[in-house]
Parts: C-alpha cells; structure tokens; sequence
C-alpha cells in the first residue's frame, strides 16, 4: 500500500497547502526521480534538514525547457536552493564509453530518456540564478562533488574548471551531506551572509587569493593549505593536472585533510577539508529517518529501475578503504568507514518485511564494498596520519583490522528477522580482504567461516567478484591484487560448493583499454579466461570520470604519483581492438583476432585460443 501524500516530502503547491504550510525554507532541484528512500540523495538531504526543523520541498526532474513553471512554483524559499545532477554523474547517466547517446535512464519512472539536461548542476543553477537572482544556491550531489576542481570531461574531451566557474552555485557541498546542509541551513537562519561561510567543512567555494606563496611553476604545501597548479598551467601542462591530482587524492583520502586552493584565471577556488568519519550514531540517524521507502504517488505506479534494484535491500556502511583507480568512491564517501550499529539495520529489515510486495529475499545486504563493515585501523592514531588511498593496495596494510566476525553476527541477526528467508549479497565483495592471512587464528578462522557462509547461504547461483584483469602490470595500476588470487578463490568457491552439493558460478567482471593495458594484455586475458572456461559476460571498456586516478592517468599520459609516463589506448580503434578479445568465443571476432595475434608475432596466444587453427590461420572456408 502506497502511503498518503502528506507521508512524503512535498513536490508541489498543493502537497504543500496539504501539510499545512504557506513556503518553503528549502526546495531541493534533482535530476533523479524522487524516490523516499535513504539511497536516493535528495530524500536523504530532504529528511535530514526536516529532522533539523526546515520545511523542504522537492523539485524532482524539472522541465528545463518550457516556461520554467517547475523553477518558479515554490517561489524563493526562505533560505536556499539546492540542486543536484543526481544519483550519477550525468554525462556518465546520458553517454557510452564510445561516447554514444544511452537510450534509456535508470532513475526517471519507466527509464525514459531526456527528463534531464547535461550538467544539470550547471542548467538548473543557471535558471534559477535567473529567476532569483538574491537567494542563494547550493550545489551537491556526485556531479558537483567529483567537478570541484579542474578535471578531464572525457564526453567534451577538454580539462574543464571546477564546476563553480560553470555554473551559478554559490557554492559546492561535496561528498556526503548531511551534516554540512543542516550547518549551512543553520548559519543562513541565524542571518549570516553566504559570504561569511569562508571555512565550512566539506564545502567548495570562490574567493580571494590565499596570501601564501602562489608562484607559478610549483605547488605550495603548508601546513593546513595546499596551492595547487592553476587551472590554466594546467591547460598548458598535463603533467601539472598529474601532479595536482596526488594531493587532491590524498586529501580526499586524509582523516585530517589541508584546504586546497586553486586559482582559474581572477578567481581563487578554495576547497575545504572534508568531516571526520561519521560517528555510528551519525550514521544510525541518517538512515533512521521517517523515509517511506517508496517511490512519489505522483509516478503513480511506474517503475523506477534504479528504485527496482534496491528496493528490498539494506545498506549496512559507507565509505571504501579499496582506493580503486577507476572507482569515485571514497572521493565521495571517504575511505573510512561509517558503520551503522546492527539495531539501526535490523530496524530497516523489518520495515522491508513490511512491504506490500517482499516475499521473504533481501536483494542486497551490503554496501560500496560488501564487507568492510566494521573495519578500520587497529591503532587509528596511525589511520590519522595516513594519506594512502588503498588500505589493500600493493597488499594489506598490517594496521587494518580484517575481522569479519562482526559482519557474520550481522548476517545472522539479519536472517533470523521473521519474514526473511533469505539475504542476498549482491554488493561487490573484495575477496583480497576476507582471503586475508593475518596470522591470528581466530580471525583467520572467521574469514573463512565467512567466505563459506556467503557462498552457501548468500547467493543466488552466481557471485559476481571484480577481478577487473589478468595482468600484474595493469592490477598495479588498477589498485588491485594478482589475478593469482582469483584462482585461490574460484578453488575454493569450488570446493564449498562441492561440499554442499551446489551448482552455483563465479562470474568475474573485468575492463578493457584501462591505462596501462596493451592489446596484447588482453589477448593473454583471454587465453587465460579460456584456460578457466570462463565465457565473459561482465565486461567493460574503461570510461574515464570525473575525479579518478585512472581518469587523470588516460587524459595527462602521466601517473600522478611517478610523474612518469603510462600507456593508455585513448584512440577509438586501439579501444575496439582491446575490448574484442572479451569474445574470442564468438565466431565473428575470429578472423580479427587471428590476424591481430600474427602482427603481434604471438602464435603462442593464438594456439591456446583457436588450437585448431594456430598453424593455418588464412585457410579459407
């Protein structure tokens, strides 16, 4: 049953009018759908200033192209505007990684394409500027998060400037909001001007010069500040954008960051340093909201596909200590992990069970990374000085607490809730952390208990793991373990399933084109899948995002921490001659492939492909 009206945050005049209210003190502009429910960032940041005592309302996908009614009809609220491009980069939401437009969009009911602009953060701030040119706009979201400073468009190919050069914000609120809208909300009630609000934590701004040492040519790091290259050196210079993008990440990264600065022409670009990790308290409240879980009555009954693949699913943590190059996470979320307590998470499986349509399968218990709940450093005084981005890259680091005891208390806890008769894992799991030898038995002893209980108790007949390649070469790039432990792992998938008299796949997922990958990398991938009877069906090529260091390594041809050059296949050929040997199974990609195997002199791939054909590759049909 779809709750009534007055349930959820209001969309328009007349739902406003209906909880009683004359204005708004915010209205929130997104990009997405407005689904009521904790993975959706507008009901996340609409509930919170709610809790916080604000009255909120949600513009959800306006129509930017007709008289504007969606942007004028709640008039200017008594504080601000927030807008957001949503739940995903928009160019990453609108194109391919060749660049064509998708024909569909997961967070607008029915997946109908074109409910939003490009760069919604840029068109809906723009407008509103127009209309209410006194009130101020805040921008948010991944989109705002991930553009805060100069960064590779790889859609527009050209470095842009930090998104508040493009657009008409007064100023960004990046990563997770929470506790930085209900500050914000609380400074401009209290009657200070945006102007005033020079060092918010987690917050992007424009100002003045930083009056320290601003010569071009170098970065200047203190103690606190870090004056990074300008954005027009970096046009000149890629190898500034490298060098810049090191101390972006390792502050991201940082439990204790510095204040990055960066200058785009007369303008100073002043990034401030993110909160610490939320407490689980924190935490606990956010999800604790009065969310519904449901999407808006107004969509009445469409199908939200992003909302369909969540919907009777929990998220248990925020944050990922992985440090994956291609991944935005912890640019996001941070690398610390924020976990909620095991009561907060039961309260919101018994509230699945409540569904009309549950039937008794959780799809998803899990989070960015499936288990790192509860995990961090053992001594976290060494955690507040670190500033790697990788907790497991190049291996483990022997301060992190990898006990996945917690995790399987959770499970259990989670599984006994009547009304479950399952809980899936469908969040990625990094089995480099619960494969883990730390030496202590116990917790040895857990991690396997683990890994076991999640291959019979947790999966629907296939796991999908993210091997991402096969080469050591590029896995050093990527951030991620030998492919030697994939086949420590399929072993031992095989032998619990063996044991337990199960059936099920491991179905691993990899990229093609990454940098540092060369055609010939992936043909070895492929004689290797082959070797493994793997018929791949989880691929990708690589597509560079905002805010990466993968990104930064395809568009600069420089690694940020060497400064040393990196192999990147950026032209759209080499691209398409990388990603065919995904399906050297697949006859029409034969011929191509023999022929690229000779050029490249390696008959020995080409006997382990097609060993039939090896000695006569031409031989006509």
């Amino acid at each position: 049953m779809i709750p009534r009206v007055d349930a959820y945050l209001p969309t328009s005049v007349k739902e406003m009018k209906i909880l009683g209210w004359d204005s708004v003190d915010v209205v929130l502009f997104s990009g997405d759908a407005y689904v009521d429910h904790p993975s959706f960032g507008a009901a996340v940041i609409g509930r919170t200033l709610q809790a916080a005592g604000y009255r909120v309302a949600i513009v959800p996908q306006p129509n930017w192209q007709d008289d504007l009614r969606d942007f004028r009809k709640f008039g200017a609220p008594r504080l601000f505007f927030g807008v957001s491009a949503g739940a995903m980069d928009s160019m990453v939401n609108h194109y391919t990684a060749a660049r064509r437009r998708r024909s569909d969009d997961a967070y607008t009911p029915g997946g109908r394409h074109g409910a939003r602009p490009d760069y919604p953060t840029v068109v809906y701030s723009d407008i509103l500027r127009r209309l209410f040119p006194g009130t101020p706009i805040i921008a948010g979201g991944i989109e705002a998060s991930m553009r805060r400073l100069s960064h590779y468009d790889y859609w527009e190919d050209r470095l842009r400037p930090s998104l508040l050069i493009d657009c008409s914000a007064d100023l960004i609120s990046y990563g997770m909001g929470e506790k930085c809208v209900v500050e914000i909300a609380q400074h401009i009630d209290s009657g200070e001007s945006l102007d005033s609000l020079t060092c918010l934590p987690q917050t992007v701004i424009r100002t003045s010069a930083p009056g320290m040492d601003c010569r071009e040519g170098k970065i200047y790091v203190g103690d606190q500040d870090i004056v990074l290259h300008s954005y027009e050196r970096c046009q000149a210079d890629k190898r500034c954008q490298a060098e810049n993008f090191r101390h972006i990440e390792q502050q991201s990264n940082s439990m204790h960051g510095k204040t990055l600065w960066q200058r785009h022409g007369d303008i100073w670009i002043k990034v401030n340093p993110m909160y610490p990790p939320m407490a689980t308290e924190e935490i606990d409240a956010s999800f604790d909201l009065p969310y519904t879980r449901l999407p808006h009555p107004r969509y009445k009954g469409k199908r939200i596909p992003a909302y369909d693949m969540i919907r009777h699913s929990v998220n248990i943590h925020r944050g990922c200590f992985g440090g994956c190059s291609f991944c935005t996470i912890s640019a996001h979320q941070g690398k610390f992990i924020a976990s909620r307590s095991k009561e907060s998470v039961l309260r919101e499986v018994r509230q699945v069970t409540r569904m009309d349509d549950f039937k008794g399968y959780l799809s998803d218990v899990g989070g960015p990374s499936a288990n790192m709940y509860r995990l961090g450093g053992k001594d976290r005084s060494l955690c507040e000085k670190c500033l790697k981005p990788s907790c497991l890259h190049p291996s483990v680091c022997p301060n992190l607490n990898t006990d996945h005891r917690p995790l399987l208390d959770l499970y259990h806890a989670v599984d006994a809730v009547p009304g479950v008769k399952k809980s899936f894992i469908g969040s990625g799991v990094r089995y480099d952390l619960s494969m883990h030898h730390t030496g202590d038995e116990a917790v040895d002893r857990a991690n396997r208990q683990y890994n076991e209980e999640l291959i019979t108790a947790h999966v629907s007949g296939r796991l999908k793991v993210a091997p991402e390649h096969t080469s050591d070469v590029v896995l050093d790039i990527m951030r991620k373990p030998t492919f030697r432990l994939y086949h420590e792992f399929s072993r031992f998938f095989s032998r619990v399933n063996s044991a337990h008299g199960l059936k099920q796949q491991l179905i691993p997922y990899f990229i093609s084109s990454h940098p540092g990958c060369r055609e010939v990398d992936m043909a070895e991938l492929a004689a290797e899948t082959k070797s493994l009877d793997l018929h791949l069906e989880q691929v990708q090529d690589f597509t560079p995002t905002p805010m990466t260091l993968s990104t930064e390594i395809y568009y600069t041809g420089f690694h940020p921490y060497t400064l040393k050059p990196v192999f990147t296949a950026t032209d759209p050929e080499a691209k398409k001659a990388q990603r065919k040997y995904f399906f050297w199974y697949d006859p029409s990609y034969r011929q191509d492939i023999t022929r690229s195997l000779m050029r490249m002199h390696r008959t020995d791939l080409l006997a382990r492909l097609f060993p039939r054909s090896a000695s006569y590759p031409y031989r006509k049909k």
